[in-house]
């Protein structure tokens, strides 16, 4: 998908909505990646299980970003299957949006975007996330290199809950 993803098809699933359910836009699906505490990333290991866990992801650029340490699960999972899903919402069956983001994770190492997403994890959490800016990705302040990965979604999933909505926001066919 662009940088931008302003050029996005969104589709209804009605399989899976209520009747007369409406398409959940691509604004209330970035409102929830932009504003999300927590998100969770699946990765897969070498041997084909998965691996799920938590973090903290920043939207930026029209990518997904997070980070992790280069002997984390996740970071040696990326390793061999640079596939990932990275899914936040609310944990209620009746109310908010379920958004999920499919795409292949890489690594980010050009400073001027490394400065920007610093500055952009710093808004996270009352500022509780603050990272110096590397060649290599992030220091963190206990100390050690985190790697940044950006996400470029090739789908987005959005999960209306309340009125109920499967929506998809897929690239537009060039």
């Amino acid at each position: 998908m662009g940088a931008t993803m302003d050029d996005l098809v969104t589709q209804l699933d009605e399989r899976f909505s209520d009747p007369d359910a409406q398409p959940t836009t691509w604004a209330t699906a970035r409102e929830v990646l932009e504003t999300a505490q927590i998100t969770w990333i699946s990765t897969v290991r070498a041997d084909g299980r998965p691996h799920v866990t938590p973090l903290v992801a920043v939207w930026l650029d029209g990518a997904l970003h997070f980070s992790t340490g280069p002997t984390e699960q996740k970071a040696i999972n990326l390793a061999t299957n640079p596939n990932v899903v990275l899914t936040t919402g609310r944990d209620t069956w009746d109310r908010g949006v379920d958004v999920m983001v499919e795409g292949e994770a890489v690594r980010v190492t050009d400073r001027a975007a490394l400065t920007r997403l610093a500055a952009a994890w710093r808004t996270k959490w009352n500022g509780s996330w603050r990272f110096d800016v590397a060649d290599d990705g992030f220091h963190q302040q206990r100390g050690g290199l985190a790697l940044v990965f950006a996400v470029r979604p090739t789908k987005i999933l959005a999960f209306g809950k309340g009125t109920f909505t499967h929506t998809r926001h897929l690239p537009r066919a060039r």
